[in-house]
């Protein structure tokens, strides 16, 4: 364990962006007002799920293109894109495009493996190819490759009134730097760190075969030593870490009657690993800010970072996360150690969503 915390340098938030199936604009504008508001009270980054077939932001790409025109400072990430859902050549023109249109905020975070339910989405999405379609770590590679600018095409030149590139357009040079790697192992930590590229931690890890009883904690903290042991910028290596957390501090008593209601419920899954995968989850905390300062502090997988984008819950009100991200930006982050990033130059210009505007009930599959 660190000897002391680190001072919290980076603030972000992450969303699942859920919207009602009979009404999805308006969970999608809710989506782009929470963003545009971390902006105005400081946080460093936004952050969005992938939530295929589900009644979440399905293409976060695509909403983070529509963020990059209502902001002018957020860096905007995606935690994470499955590959497995994925073309990388055609991801890497999407990351290029909306990278350019940010000017350089984007940070494409992702994972490899099979799509969730494959067999049953194996005929819509590869229905030629299901057999033969690689899901490891080369699928990875092969957007690294083409997002750091590497050869997509053997044809390169004039044809005609047309022109062509060997390489993906449009190309953006400094995207390469800002690609993030979603882990929960020790394997897939190390080959991230191999990669030189950024690491997630979230609130879901694998635990590996060890003695004693299982410590989220001291499993993360592992793996991200064993992330920085394998990258070439070692302990300067970035990590990001994404606990659900949840400030009362302005909440109302019947929010903060929700929000322990809400971590009590989904407590039973973090005490023995879940799934075929036998994942562990970590606890949801709820408190104070100085509750969540002396519970973080006391976290050995939090002592190891100074970045996080802490999640918010999936099934709560507009309203709710306004006050969440609120103590997050102006109690719980200063408490931690971090200072607010200025304001932006210009307001941004955000298209209007009703500020009661409601979430349904949270998605299968939530982490």
């Amino acid at each position: 364990m660190s000897p002391t915390p680190r001072p919290l340098r980076k603030l972000g938030f992450l969303t699942i962006g859920l919207f009602d199936e009979k009404d999805p604009r308006r969970g999608h504008e809710s989506t782009l007002d929470l963003i545009t508001l971390g902006e105005r009270i400081g946080f460093d980054s936004a952050w969005l799920r992938h939530r295929h077939l589900q009644y979440g932001i399905s293409s976060p790409i695509a909403v983070l293109a529509a963020a990059t025109q209502r902001t002018s400072r957020i860096q905007l990430g995606t935690a994470v894109t499955p590959l497995g859902w994925e073309n990388p050549l055609r991801l890497a023109e999407d990351l290029a495009t909306v990278d350019v249109l940010s000017g350089g905020r984007l940070n494409p975070g992702f994972s490899v493996g099979p799509p969730t339910h494959y067999e049953h989405v194996r005929g819509a999405l590869y229905p030629d190819t299901g057999e033969q379609e690689d899901f490891s770590p080369r699928r990875a590679e092969r957007l690294l490759a083409l997002v750091r600018g590497e050869d997509a095409s053997g044809f390169a030149g004039t044809e005609g009134i047309e022109e062509y590139s060997r390489r993906i357009q449009p190309h953006s040079p400094g995207l390469a730097s800002r690609l993030w790697y979603g882990a929960g192992s020790l394997r897939s930590a190390r080959w991230a760190g191999e990669q030189g590229i950024n690491l997630l931690t979230s609130s879901v890890v694998k635990p590996e075969e060890q003695e004693g009883p299982l410590d989220f904690a001291a499993i993360q903290a592992t793996q991200i030593r064993a992330f920085r042991e394998r990258h070439p910028d070692g302990e300067r290596a970035r990590v990001s870490q994404g606990l659900v957390v949840i400030p009362t501090d302005s909440a109302t008593p019947e929010q903060r009657a929700k929000y322990r209601a809400y971590a009590l419920a989904r407590t039973p899954r973090t005490l023995a690993p879940q799934g075929p995968a036998r994942l562990l989850f970590a606890p949801d905390l709820v408190g104070t800010t100085e509750e969540l300062v002396q519970r973080l502090h006391a976290h050995a997988g939090y002592r190891e970072v100074d970045e996080v984008a802490f999640a918010l819950p999936f099934s709560f009100e507009h309203e709710d996360y306004v006050q969440i991200l609120t103590d997050l930006a102006t109690r719980l982050g200063p408490a931690l150690g971090w200072r607010p990033a200025s304001a932006p130059v210009s307001a941004p210009v955000s298209a209007s969503a009703s500020a009661s505007a409601s979430a349904p009930a949270a998605a299968p599959g939530e982490r």
